[in-house]
């Protein structure tokens, strides 16, 4: 009898124990890795998508799109460009236009042509040659003979067209159409007695 109730009660023993254990293992690898789970995707990988996302590439666009490509442009266009713009190629051309140039021009007009007195008396010479050719021309060539080849092209026109076109149109329409539709129509229907 004692043998049984300790045989029982191991068996009891184990089997509680057993159950407490399996119970225990499931229950915490269970609830554990659910809450590691649930830990992992609900807060760290929220978190960091809150921290890197939303908030570094948000400073990140912020600082480099909005404060440096902002700073850049506006140091590199308003700055630079208007430097360049206003010191180099004003000083440019001023060097060039008012220093170069009138240095050439007055090296190159002023000595060459002061010096150069047969060349003051070709040039003389050909202006007044030009200068009365020019009258010549404009009256010969072009006032003379463009006036009366215009005034010849006007005659033509109109001698053709009015002489021409109009008067054969008269006397078609008037001569013809008229004569024939109209007269012959109101001989026919009797309302012109011959």
């Amino acid at each position: 009898m004692r043998v049984c109730v300790r045989t029982y009660v191991r068996a009891c023993v184990r089997a509680c124990v057993r159950a407490y254990i399996y119970t225990y293992i499931h229950t915490y690898i269970h609830a554990c890795m659910h809450a590691c789970i649930h830990t992992y995707k609900h807060t760290y990988i929220h978190t960091y998508k809150h921290t890197y996302i939303h908030t570094y590439i948000h400073t990140y666009k912020h600082t480099y799109i909005h404060t440096y490509i902002h700073t850049y442009i506006h140091t590199y266009i308003h700055t630079y460009i208007h430097t360049y713009i206003t010191y180099y190629i004003h000083t440019y051309i001023h060097t060039y236009i008012h220093t170069h140039i009138h240095t050439y021009i007055y090296k190159y007009m002023h000595t060459y042509i002061h010096t150069s007195k047969t060349y003051i008396n070709t040039v003389h010479t050909y202006i007044h040659t030009y200068i009365t050719y020019i009258p010549s021309y404009i009256h010969t060539y072009y006032i003379h003979t463009y006036i009366h080849t215009y005034t010849t092209y006007i005659h033509t026109y109109i001698h053709t067209y009015i002489h021409t076109y109009i008067h054969t149109y008269i006397h078609t329409y008037i001569h013809t159409y008229i004569h024939t539709s109209y007269i012959h129509t109101y001989k026919n229907n009797k309302y012109i007695h011959t």
